[in-house]
């Protein structure tokens, strides 16, 4: 390849997105490469919080559910993060986890196949995020229907999987391991095929990917906030149902907010019309407010030039990683081609865990997933070609000078 230094100085100069790194509060002599993981905090959110906690709050007390716009917050976000997932206005509601939103959206899927008794299989990867299959296979149980989780190896062997007995597609379309991207336009269709339904957990996808959820005729999707779009840590995720699928539209967490008239108080559960029935309970509305501050940033680009760049930043690192760490024991495990790649990358490493604790404790934060994975998240909003290049220069020192320590404790989150 033969980058170098001054080229990615060049670069940066030349970039249309770097003023937008201005919109963040990053710590100086860090280079931060985790925002796959949890998003740096846009500079807006401190005073944002604030606003809410003294004023919304501390103020105007339980009155600003009205006047501050608490209560309709989970679908004016919505509608505010519809365009970077392909959605159209009224079919996306912020709120709770993704878990439970995926909860939610696989009940919502199987009681519209209901109608036909074969239809019992959910059909998933076993590289899946694990909640996804634990939330699964705790609907699967709980309905206790003759529901099964079916787990593929590999995504070749989707195809076969899907037979008459398939209910559900549930497939994340960026492999929080690998980074390897679905096609979801073909397998929605290959599900559709089969007449079975497909739900898509964009938790890696949204912010950092072109989504187009209606161009792919998806039934359903999830996602959370808290990664690319820069919500905070546990940030309320979201759920997708697209009109041709909200009349029919049922999920067993019948919360009062998804209530037809909430205020009416009446005994029985009346679902309201539209995407309102995907919420359930009382709203947190601290951290609901932070993740405006994060879509702000997004409302100033647009999702081509961000993958635009996600993919010269990825493409930058894996070149100068293979090129100056040759002769490590370093496999790349993230797809080379464009259309098949995150906005992450990840090598193996024997002792991959040590190595990046090694990288941690000199300014690079990435992390490390089993089996010996060290994933390296490029966030277009803030990364910068210069720190692309200085990140694999202080990876190629601590190899060359195996200055790790494989003994090293492993703390609670990796």
């Amino acid at each position: 390849m033969h980058s170098s230094r001054t080229d990615c100085l060049a670069r940066d100069a030349a970039d249309p997105l770097a003023p937008l790194r201005d919109a963040f509060a990053l710590p100086a002599g860090v280079i931060y490469l985790d925002g796959n993981s949890l998003g740096a905090r846009p500079k807006a959110a401190a005073a944002r919080a604030a606003e809410v906690i003294e004023r919304e709050w501390g103020n105007d007390l339980i009155t600003s559910w009205n006047t501050a716009g608490w209560f309709d917050m989970p679908k004016r976000l919505g509608d505010r993060l519809a365009p970077l997932v392909g959605a159209q206005a009224g079919e996306v509601v912020v709120t709770d986890t993704t878990s439970i939103n995926l909860f939610k959206a696989l009940a919502g899927a199987l009681a519209i196949q209901a109608a036909d008794p074969r239809r019992v299989a959910i059909v998933t990867e076993r590289s899946n995020f694990p909640t996804d299959i634990y939330m699964a296979e705790g609907l699967s149980a709980w309905l206790a229907r003759g529901h099964t989780v079916r787990l593929v190896d590999s995504p070749g062997e989707i195809p076969a999987a899907l037979g008459d007995d398939t209910a559900v597609l549930l497939l994340t379309h960026v492999n929080y391991r690998t980074g390897h991207m679905h096609d979801m336009a073909a397998l929605t269709a290959l599900a559709h095929q089969h007449g079975a339904l497909a739900v898509w957990d964009l938790a890696h996808s949204a912010g950092a990917v072109p989504v187009d959820l209606h161009g792919a005729q998806a039934d359903f999707a999830v996602g959370c906030t808290y990664k690319y779009l820069n919500g905070g840590p546990g940030a309320p995720a979201f759920i997708w149902v697209p009109a041709r699928h909200q009349g029919a539209f049922t999920q067993p967490l019948s919360g009062w907010w998804g209530h037809a008239t909430p205020f009416a108080m009446a005994p029985s559960f009346a679902p309201c019309a539209g995407i309102g029935r995907a919420l359930c309970g009382t709203q947190p509305v601290v951290s609901l407010a932070l993740v405006e501050c994060g879509l702000d940033v997004f409302a100033q680009t647009d999702m081509a030039a961000l993958r635009a760049k996600s993919l010269a930043l990825t493409d930058l690192f894996i070149a100068l990683v293979e090129e100056h760490c040759a002769g490590h024991p370093l496999e790349l495990v993230t797809p080379r081609e464009h259309a098949r790649r995150g906005s992450h990358v990840s090598f193996t490493h024997p002792h991959g865990y040590a190595v990046m604790q090694a990288l941690i404790a000199r300014g690079v934060i990435g992390d490390y997933r089993e089996p010996h994975i060290m994933r390296f998240g490029f966030t277009p909003l803030y990364t910068s070609f210069t720190e692309v290049w200085d990140a694999v220069a202080i990876l190629k020192r601590i190899l060359d000078d195996a200055a790790y320590d494989v003994n090293a404790a492993r703390g609670a989150v990796t």
